[in-house]
């Protein structure tokens, strides 16, 4: 079984790849592109899986982290995909994915710290 450390890292991974992926593009090449929104999606869905596998009891031990609100995000991806409004990801990639980042890099280095060296 894999340590929430894990799934906090695949969280940080996914985040960072989406912020290069949004730092490489305009809004509007984003929204006129068939294969960067695909991967972006790709990315968002692997940050709910992950954040779905956290234990309960981290998750309320951090409410600043929007964990409800992104499973959702998740779900709605998976679930309702011709529903999407394109332009609300966007900007939820540009507001709520480097926050996001900075929350779970927060939780991983106080509840997670790296030994010294490593």
């Amino acid at each position: 079984m894999r340590h929430e450390a894990s799934y906090l890292r695949d969280i940080l991974s996914a985040a960072a790849k989406i912020e290069a992926i949004t730092a490489a593009t305009t809004e509007g090449s984003f929204l006129s592109d068939e294969v960067l929104p695909a991967a972006v999606l790709h990315h968002l869905t692997v940050i709910g899986e992950a954040i779905n596998r956290l234990p309960p009891e981290l998750r309320m031990r951090h409410p600043e982290v929007p964990w409800t609100q992104v499973v959702a995000v998740r779900h709605r991806i998976v679930h309702a995909y011709f529903d999407l409004d394109w332009q609300i990801l966007w900007n939820s990639m540009m507001d709520d994915i480097p926050r996001l980042r900075e929350q779970i890099g927060a939780i991983l280095e106080s509840e997670f710290p790296e030994p010294e060296g490593a």
